[in-house]
C-alpha cells in the first residue's frame, strides 16, 4: 500500500501542478511531508527497509542517464566557454563558499563543511529540468541550467567523497599524497566503465543485434549494469559512470538513429521516478528533522547561499564570456537542489556519526532546508524574474504552420495582425518569400531534420498546423511532434475533400483535422486565390451553433478568446462561442 500511495500521489503532484501551473517540485515535496512526517500515514522508508536506499540510487542513475543523453553538443553553439567556466572555475567557487559558510555560519568542524560543501555544489536534473519545462526560458539559458544541473550533478558527490577521503587520509601518521591516487584511479575507472558500455550499447543498436520491442528495456538493463559496477569500484562513483555513458550515447545519437527511439521511453521512466522518489525522501522524514530545519543558524546558512555564494561564483566565473548581463543574473539566482544532495548527505551523516563527528547529526536537517528553500524560492520566481528580465516567452498561445502556400501565408498574417506569434517554415525558399515581405518570422528547412530542434526556438508556440498538400507528409509531421506539443495541439490540414461529412472518421480524428467538411488543402488556396479573405466577427452572446446556422457564408477557421487564446476550428460539427470572442472566417467580400 505504502509504494502504491507513494507512487500515485508522485504523478498525482505532477497532474495538479500541471494545472494550476505551479513548480512541480514544490508540490511533490509539500505532499511527502504531509504524508509522512505532519500526518504521519505512511513511513517509507520503514516500508520498504532495505530496499529503501538501492532503490532512490538506482532511481536517481535512471534520471541522470536520461538528463545526459538529452545533451547535444550543438546546443552548446555560443554558450561553450560559460558551460565550461560554470562547471569548473565556477563550482570550484561554489564549494569553498560553501564550505566556509557551513563552517562560520552553520557551526560545523571545518572537516565536515568542506564535506557538505562540495555536495551542495549540485543542482541536477531531477529539479532543474521540471522548472525549465515550467518557465519556457530562452534557448540559451535553459541550456546552460540544464548543462550545468546534469554535469555537476555527479561532481558534487566526487567532491564530497574527495574531501571526506582528504579527512580520512591525513589522520593517518604515515601520511602520503600517494594515498591520493586510488580515489583517482577509481573516478577514472568509472569514467572508462561509462565509455566502454555506452559504445558497447550504441555499437549494438547499430548493428541491429537489439529487435525494436526490446531496445528500452535492455538499454534500461545497461545502465543498471553501469551503475552497479561504478559503485563497486568506489562508492559514489556510480552516478559519474551512468553520466558517462549518457553523453556517450547521445554523441552517438546522431550516428545511430536506433537509439534515438528510446529517447521517449527514457523521459517517460524519468518523469515517474522524479516524483516518486521525492515523494519517498520527504515523507520518510521525521518531525524532529523538520522542526531542526528551523533554527538560526541553518536558516542563515541557506540565505548565504542563495544570496552570496550561488551569484558569486557565477558572476566570477562568466566574466568576459557570451552572457549577457541578465543572463548572468538568471543563472546566479538558479540552483535548487534535490534527490542527490538529500540522499547523498543522509549517507555522509551516518559514516561521520560512527567516525566520531556528533556535530555531523545536523547534515540532514540542514540539507533539506536547502532543499526545501531553493525549490519554493526558485519554482515561484523563475517564471517571474525570467520575463522581466527578458529571457521568457510570455505569449504561450504561438502557432507553428508547416507549409508555405496562399492560405497559410493569408491566415498566418491575419493571427499575426491579431498579437498571435507564428511562424511558417517550408523547404522552399521561394514559397517563403512572400511570408517573409510581410513580417511573418520564417525557418527554411526541413521540419522532421534533427538539425530543425537547434535551429528553431520553439518556446514561444504551443500549437502545430500541418498544412502542406501532402497528406502522407502532415500525418509524419504531427506524429512525430505529438511528444513535443501534445496530441490536442497538433493539427492537419486534409488534402481533399472529405465526403459524407466525415462520418467514417472516428471523433479523435475529426478534433485533430482543421475546418469543415470539404475545406482541404487545394480548396482553401482556390478560395484565397480567386479573392476570399479573413474577416472577424464579433460575438455578443454565448452560444454552441451548427457551422451551417452562421450568419455568413464562408469558412469559419478560428476563435480568438477574451483572453487572447486561439481556439482552432476542426472538422467537428458545433462551435462553442462566448461573449466578446472574435469568430475568424474565410468569406468572399462583395
Amino acid at each position: 500500500m505504502s509504494i502504491v500511495i507513494v507512487i500515485s500521489l508522485g504523478i498525482l503532484s505532477q497532474w495538479l501542478a500541471w494545472r494550476i501551473q505551479w513548480p512541480s517540485i514544490v508540490i511533490m515535496s509539500v505532499a511527502g511531508l504531509l504524508i509522512g512526517p505532519v500526518f504521519g500515514l505512511i513511513n517509507p522508508q520503514e516500508a520498504l527497509g532495505s530496499l529503501y536506499s538501492p532503490i532512490i540510487s538506482l532511481a536517481v542513475a535512471l534520471i541522470l542517464f536520461e538528463g545526459s543523453t538529452s545533451l547535444d553538443v550543438r546546443e552548446l553553439k555560443g554558450i561553450s566557454k560559460s558551460v565550461f567556466r560554470i562547471v569548473t572555475f565556477g563550482t570550484t567557487l561554489a564549494w569553498i563558499g560553501g564550505s566556509l559558510a557551513a563552517h562560520f555560519i552553520a557551526g560545523l568542524s571545518l572537516e565536515i563543511s568542506f564535506i557538505i560543501g562540495g555536495l551542495f555544489v549540485v543542482t541536477g536534473p531531477t529539479v532543474i529540468i521540471p522548472l525549465l519545462r515550467q518557465a519556457k526560458l530562452t534557448s540559451r539559458v535553459s541550456s546552460v541550467l540544464k548543462w550545468e544541473g546534469i554535469i555537476v550533478d555527479p561532481i558534487g558527490p566526487l567532491l564530497a567523497l574527495f574531501a571526506y577521503e582528504i579527512i580520512k587520509i591525513t589522520s593517518l601518521e604515515s601520511f602520503s599524497f600517494h594515498n591520493f591516487i586510488p580515489f583517482f584511479i577509481d573516478s577514472l575507472l568509472a569514467v572508462v566503465v561509462g565509455i566502454v558500455i555506452g559504445i558497447v550499447v550504441s555499437f549494438l543498436a547499430g548493428k541491429g543485434w537489439f529487435p525494436e520491442y526490446l531496445k528500452s528495456p535492455i538499454i534500461f538493463c545497461f545502465v543498471l549494469i553501469c551503475f552497479t559496477i561504478g559503485e563497486s569500484i568506489m562508492h559514489e562513483t556510480g552516478m559519474l559512470a551512468v553520466t558517462v555513458m549518457g553523453l556517450t550515447l547521445a554523441r552517438t545519437k546522431k550516428y545511430v538513429h536506433s537509439i534515438s527511439s528510446v529517447t521517449h521511453f527514457m523521459e517517460n521512466i524519468s518523469v515517474m521516478l522524479t516524483s516518486t522518489v521525492f515523494i519517498l525522501l520527504t515523507a520518510s522524514l521525521t518531525r524532529e528533522t523538520i522542526f531542526d530545519v528551523f533554527t538560526w543558524p541553518i536558516i542563515a546558512f541557506v540565505l548565504v547561499m542563495l544570496f552570496v555564494v550561488r551569484p558569486f561564483s557565477i558572476w566570477t566565473s562568466t566574466i568576459g564570456t557570451e552572457m549577457t548581463l541578465k543572463e548572468r543574473a538568471l543563472v546566479g539566482w538558479i540552483a535548487p537542489r534535490g534527490i542527490v544532495a538529500l540522499t547523498v548527505s543522509g549517507y555522509f551523516a551516518g559514516i561521520l556519526v560512527e567516525d566520531g563527528y556528533s556535530n555531523a547529526t545536523i547534515l540532514t536537517p540542514l540539507t533539506l532546508a536547502l532543499v526545501l528553500i531553493t525549490v519554493c524560492a526558485h519554482g515561484f520566481s523563475i517564471g517571474p524574474i525570467a520575463r522581466k528580465l527578458g529571457l521568457a516567452n510570455n505569449e504561450s498561445t504561438g502557432v507553428v504552420m508547416i507549409g508555405a502556400s496562399s492560405f497559410s501565408i493569408a491566415l498566418a498574417a491575419h493571427l499575426k495582425e491579431m498579437g498571435t506569434p507564428v511562424l511558417i517554415t517550408d523547404t522552399s525558399n521561394t514559397r517563403l518569400h512572400q511570408a517573409r515581405t510581410l513580417g511573418i518570422e520564417t525557418y527554411h528547412g526541413e521540419i522532421l531534420s534533427e538539425q530543425s530542434e537547434f535551429d528553431i526556438d520553439m518556446t514561444p508556440y504551443d500549437r502545430m498546423l500541418a498544412m502542406t498538400g501532402d497528406v502522407a507528409y502532415n500525418a509524419l509531421v504531427c506524429q512525430s511532434y505529438i511528444p513535443e506539443f501534445g496530441y490536442q495541439n497538433i493539427f492537419a490540414l486534409p488534402a481533399k475533400r472529405q465526403n459524407s461529412k466525415g462520418a467514417e472518421l472516428p471523433p479523435s480524428i475529426k478534433a485533430n483535422l482543421l475546418f469543415g467538411e470539404g475545406e482541404s488543402f487545394t480548396e482553401l488556396n482556390k478560395k484565397v486565390n480567386i479573392g476570399y479573405q479573413l474577416k472577424n466577427f464579433f460575438i455578443e452572446e454565448k452560444k454552441t451553433v451548427l457551422k451551417e446556422d452562421l450568419p455568413f457564408t464562408g469558412t469559419p477557421l478560428c476563435i480568438k478568446k477574451k483572453n487572447g487564446n486561439i481556439v482552432l476550428v476542426t472538422l467537428k460539427e458545433k462551435l462553442t462561442l462566448d461573449e466578446g470572442d472574435q469568430l475568424v472566417a474565410l468569406v468572399l467580400e462583395e
